[in-house]
């Protein structure tokens, strides 16, 4: 009697482990398929429209108070910066003269404060300087 029958053991550790990497596989395609695939664009939304004029907001540094000085036409931003800088601020903070020119040269481009990268130097300078430019640019909005 010659028979040819093999028998295979499986360790169940072995198949647990195969059907988690397995699980893991497929949702890592589904990712990735997701991630770049072309979908559907959000439709620009209407240009905000602003009362022409110049407008401030406040913001404090170490009991230093700085203006934030944002001037809009009807629709576009045309100019951030800090309206009351001296020496001292910039010898203090060397890093806020340049952040509020990164930030304005973003919003100069975007014309929104959405999708507004951060500087992986002073995320928090950045979000404050971010506030206060929100809050000057809600002065200056139009109520319809």
């Amino acid at each position: 009697m010659s028979s040819k029958t093999k028998i295979v053991v499986l360790h169940m550790k072995e198949i647990i482990y195969t059907v988690i990497f397995a699980v893991l596989a497929i949702v890592l395609i589904l990712l990735l398929i997701f991630m770049f695939l072309p979908g559907q664009k959000n439709e620009p939304l209407a240009e905000t429209q602003y009362i022409p004029g110049v407008y401030t907001s406040t913001v404090t540094l170490n009991n230093t108070a700085l203006e934030v000085e944002v001037t809009v036409d009807e629709t576009h931003i045309n100019s951030i910066r800090f309206s009351n800088i001296d020496e001292t601020v910039t010898a203090m903070y060397p890093l806020i003269q340049p952040a509020i020119e990164d930030i304005a040269e973003q919003i100069y481009k975007k014309q929104t404060l959405e999708d507004i990268e951060y500087s992986s130097e002073n995320p928090y300078t950045d979000q404050i300087i971010i506030g206060a430019i929100d809050d000057a640019l809600k002065k200056a909005v139009t109520t319809k």
